[in-house]
């Protein structure tokens, strides 16, 4: 059986991470708080950790929303950098990795 070509990789997706994450931090958070009157019952019945879980799980979010929005900050330097040296007319970066001699 022949080989096929290798196709380049498709670009990244653009997606609002910052929202995704947002909103499971604020669904945790509001578990937490309908949990919350339950503490007797639950812990009556052996399951007095589900309310400190979301909580753990709000401030995991919370991280998530710092990393996130570093992560977008830093994406939006790299395209502002790589706008002005193409404006500069600096070498062209490729956004696969790959230079243009590497195929």
């Amino acid at each position: 059986m022949p080989k096929t070509a290798l196709r380049p990789s498709p670009p990244p997706l653009e997606a609002n991470d910052v929202a995704i994450v947002g909103g499971g931090t604020v669904l945790w958070f509001v578990a937490f708080l309908v949990l919350l009157p339950f503490h007797g019952t639950l812990a009556a019945q052996g399951r007095g950790d589900w309310q400190w879980i979301c909580l753990a799980g709000a401030g995991l979010g919370l991280i998530g929303l710092w990393y996130c929005r570093a992560r977008r900050a830093a994406i939006a330097r790299d395209r502002a950098a790589a706008d002005d040296a193409s404006a500069a007319g600096g070498p062209e970066r490729e956004t696969n990795g790959q230079s243009p001699t590497n195929g």
